[in-house]
C-alpha cells in the first residue's frame, strides 16, 4: 500500500484567496465647468468618494460628496453649493497599469443663495475615469462627471473634472468556499520523525492511499505584490508549511506552476508566471528542501480556472499550484 503524509491542516485551511479590499475612499479636488445659463463662474470643487466592494456584484455602490464656493457672474455674491450622489461603479479589466471605470447615478444639489432661477434639486450624473495603482491599496483616480439637473423647469448641466488619491482598506472580499471532499480511509498513524520541524510535528500524520488523497495539483494560494514576483508577507507562512510538508515526504517531488490572469500581453504574463514560480521554489529551498526535489513551470494566462471578465475571476486565475509526483 502506498503511503503519503497528509499536507498539514493549516496549509489546507488557506483555501480562500484574498481579493479586493472591501472599502475605498478617495479625497478629490477638481474643476467644475458650469453651463452658461446658470450665471455661475466655473469653480474649484472639493470632496470625497466612498466605494464598497463587499457585494458579489460587478456594480459597486459609491457615495459621492462635493462642495464648492461659487461666484455668480457679474456679481459680488457667492454661494455654497453641496452635491451628494449615490452611484453604481463598474470597473473594467486593467489595460497595462490603467484600470478604467464608468459610473452612473442620482444625487441632490443644495444652493445656499438662489439667483438667476438656480434652485435646490435632484440631478442625474454619469461619468468615466480610471485608476492608476501605486500599490495594491493606493492609486491615482481621475474622473470626468457630467451632471444634469431640472432647474425650475429648465435643464441645466455641469461638468466636473476630478482627481484624487484612492485608498483601499478593510477586510478583503473572499470567494466562495471550496467544496468539501470526503476524507480518504485512514490507516494507522505513522510516527513523526524527530528531525521534522516543530510546526509539522504538531500536525496529525496519517497513512493513506496516495491515489485517494494526493491531488494532482494543489493551489498554494500565494499572493504577490502588484506586478511583481515578490511574495506578500501574509503568504510566507504558507510557503513554509508546504516546505515542511516536503521535508516530511522524501519519496515525493513537487513542480511549482505559475499562472496569471489575462491582463497584459501573453509574453509578459508568461515571464511573470515563471518569475513567481521561481520565487516560491527559491523560498522552499531556502527553508531546507533539497533543490532536486523542486522544479518550476510557467503557464502564464493559458490555463484559467475562472472568467477573466471580473476582478474575482482574475484573482482566482492568478495562482501558484504544486504538482506532486512519486520518485
Amino acid at each position: 500500500m502506498k503511503k503519503i503524509l497528509l499536507i498539514p491542516a493549516l496549509l489546507l485551511g488557506t483555501m480562500a484567496i484574498a481579493q479586493d479590499y472591501n472599502y475605498e475612499i478617495t479625497p478629490v479636488i477638481g474643476y467644475n465647468i458650469a453651463e452658461g445659463n446658470l450665471n455661475l463662474d466655473n469653480q474649484v470643487l472639493y470632496g470625497a468618494e466612498m466605494q464598497y466592494n463587499g457585494f458579489n456584484s460587478p456594480i459597486k455602490p459609491e457615495l459621492s460628496i462635493l462642495y464648492t464656493d461659487a461666484d455668480y457672474e457679474n456679481s459680488t455674491i457667492s454661494t455654497d453649493i453641496y452635491r451628494i450622489a449615490l452611484n453604481g461603479v463598474y470597473e473594467y479589466g486593467k489595460f497595462g497599469m490603467i484600470k478604467p471605470l464608468a459610473k452612473i447615478g442620482f444625487g441632490y444639489e443644495t444652493i445656499d443663495k438662489h439667483l438667476a432661477d438656480n434652485r435646490d434639486g435632484a440631478f442625474f450624473n454619469a461619468g468615466i475615469g480610471a485608476k492608476v495603482p501605486f500599490t495594491d491599496a493606493i492609486a491615482l483616480k481621475v474622473e470626468s462627471v457630467y451632471m444634469l439637473k431640472n432647474n425650475n423647469s429648465r435643464l441645466n448641466s455641469n461638468l466636473a473634472l476630478l482627481a484624487g488619491i484612492n485608498f483601499a482598506f478593510g477586510p478583503k472580499a473572499q470567494p466562495a468556499a471550496a467544496p468539501k471532499v470526503a476524507p480518504a480511509p485512514v490507516v494507522a498513524p505513522e510516527p513523526v520523525k524527530q528531525e521534522v520541524t516543530k510546526a509539522v510535528a504538531l500536525e496529525k500524520v496519517m497513512e493513506v492511499k496516495a491515489a485517494e488523497v494526493c491531488p494532482p495539483k494543489i493551489n498554494l494560494h500565494i499572493n504577490f505584490k502588484f506586478d511583481s514576483a515578490e511574495i506578500e508577507q501574509e503568504s510566507v507562512g504558507r510557503v513554509n508549511k508546504f516546505a515542511d510538508f516536503l521535508k516530511c515526504t522524501p519519496d515525493y517531488k513537487a513542480k511549482i506552476i505559475g499562472h496569471t490572469d489575462s491582463i497584459g500581453s501573453e509574453a509578459y504574463n508568461q515571464k511573470l508566471s515563471q518569475k513567481r514560480a521561481d520565487a516560491v521554489r527559491n523560498m522552499i529551498i531556502k527553508d531546507g528542501v533539497p533543490s532536486d526535489k523542486i522544479t518550476t513551470s510557467a503557464k502564464g494566462e493559458t490555463e484559467p480556472i475562472a472568467t477573466n471578465k471580473t476582478d474575482e475571476g482574475r484573482a482566482e486565475n492568478r495562482r501558484i499550484e504544486a504538482e506532486l509526483t512519486k520518485n
